[in-house]
């Protein structure tokens, strides 16, 4: 009988033995067979329905672990929806390998954590910021009190049998650790697509594998590589109008408010987009060719017109995001609900600075400190700030107290950041029957209405009913 070695190298698979591997080709340094990390266990099941002997004991070195069991004596209890058992389930039918779909507020994380259970082996949690390294050590140090929780990441480095760590760490160390863990989630699954984080997937040989997300979809159309980097499809989705219909979320209303910029900012607007206009038309670039845009960026570096119609577009864009008007309105809507617990996003950081003088109202960006942005949230949790004004940096994965309405000043036509901003409302309400409310303040006569049209497309993806979870 044939027999092959398989050993972990760098984070590829090398194989010596005179035998054909399809996910393997022939390394000219060595003459050897060599495959990506991530086709460990695809080559396992090849040799297996092959019959094909092999000696894998060189592959996966893994970080011993003790028994990793939720702390139940401690009422630590996990009690799973039954949306959250039902992905579960797949996942565990597809070998557990595979991403799971779910609106911002719905239970990721405790998926995760009763992965890592059902493994029970060393696991690594890769996220994208150092915010959500915290969050994810904090949850699993509740649920798995007797385990030291490692970290990489931050100023830190300590890997421990469960480790959370960010995916620019793991970018770095991925040769090295790349065959410790038995399971690796990826969490917010739609960066792993950028070409550097990808490698991670690529380099760790882990069997087990698991993406979260609220958004999967990518509008470089990238997350087409997901299944091969997390070793199969969707295993469950469920979108947010699902869940709110069966009160896991909060049931919500979007509200669309027109205003009419000043004299003045109309003007400089139409200058600056008829620059833009006449740009493209110099380049023979179409205005409604959905890649217009992506080419201009493409020619700026050799194309003095291409850079003049880029800074010209910005320009009238900023002046449509930021009227002076749309202050007014929101004047306005605080104004109609006193009382309510308030979110206001803008796209710049301006704006944040410019309404939280204007309202008293604390803010959040991206140069806010850790400590003054736990404040700020233990504040607005607490009730001694009824809203905040942030620009991108609550967007997506900080843990945000419960709010009642969403006000949208400015912001892109990324459906990912309107979902994520609608989930930062959606988290069940006391009274069931209380709906969230998400207001956006639109610029008239803009670029900015084809905006908001082109994020709100994300709804239907919101409310479509999803065939994936049966």
């Amino acid at each position: 009988m044939l027999k092959v070695a398989l050993r972990y190298d760098n984070g590829t698979i090398l194989i010596t033995g005179n035998v054909h591997i399809p996910f393997a080709s022939v390394d000219p340094r060595t003459h050897s067979l060599r495959a990506e990390g991530l086709d460990y266990q695809n080559i396992i099941e090849y040799l297996k329905r092959s019959e094909i002997e092999y000696d894998d004991n060189k592959v996966l070195d893994l970080i011993p672990s003790p028994n990793i069991s939720i702390d139940e004596a401690n009422s630590q209890h996990i009690s799973l929806r039954d949306y959250q058992k039902k992905a579960l389930d797949n996942w565990a039918k597809a070998a557990k390998r595979g991403s799971v779909v779910l609106p911002t507020g719905a239970g990721k994380t405790v998926i995760g954590v009763k992965a890592i259970e059902m493994v029970n082996s060393a696991s690594i949690v890769i996220v994208p910021t150092i915010d959500l390294m915290d969050q994810w050590t904090s949850v699993l140090s509740k649920y798995f009190p007797y385990i030291k929780i490692g970290n990489l990441g931050g100023g830190s480095d300590d890997i421990q049998a469960i480790t959370v760590t960010t995916y620019d760490s793991a970018y770095i160390r991925a040769s090295s650790l790349g065959n410790k863990f038995s399971l690796i989630i990826f969490d917010e699954l739609h960066h792993l697509a950028a070409p550097g984080y990808r490698s991670i997937a690529e380099r760790f040989a882990s069997p087990f594998r698991l993406g979260l997300t609220a958004t999967i979809e990518r509008e470089d159309n990238l997350d087409k590589d997901f299944p091969r980097l997390v070793g199969g499809g969707i295993v469950f989705r469920a979108h947010a109008g699902d869940l709110a219909r069966d009160k896991h979320l909060a049931s919500y209303e979007i509200e669309r408010r027109q205003v009419e910029m000043l004299p003045e900012e109309v003007q400089e607007y139409k200058k600056n987009f008829g620059v833009y206009q006449v740009s493209l038309k110099k380049l023979g670039l179409r205005m409604n060719y959905t890649g217009a845009f992506t080419r201009l960026i493409m020619m700026s570096g050799r194309n003095s017109i291409a850079r003049e119609a880029i800074l010209a577009r910005n320009k009238a864009m900023y002046i449509a995001l930021n009227s002076r008007s749309k202050i007014e309105e929101l004047r306005k809507i605080l104004s109609e609900n006193r009382g309510l617990k308030t979110i206001i996003f803008t796209q710049h950081n301006k704006l944040v600075f410019d309404i939280s003088d204007r309202f008293l109202i604390p803010f959040i960006t991206h140069k806010s400190s850790k400590g003054e942005r736990q404040d700020t949230l233990n504040g607005f949790r607490e009730g001694r700030y009824n809203a905040l004004v942030t620009s991108k940096v609550l967007d997506e994965g900080v843990d945000v107290p419960d709010a009642e309405l969403g006000i949208i000043v400015s912001g892109t036509g990324s459906s990912r950041e309107f979902i994520q901003r609608l989930g930062r409302l959606l988290r069940p309400k006391p009274d069931s029957n209380k709906k969230a409310k998400l207001i956006e303040i639109i610029s008239l006569g803009t670029r900015e209405i084809g905006t908001s049209t082109k994020r709100k497309k994300a709804l239907n993806k919101v409310d479509e009913p999803d065939n994936s979870s049966s």
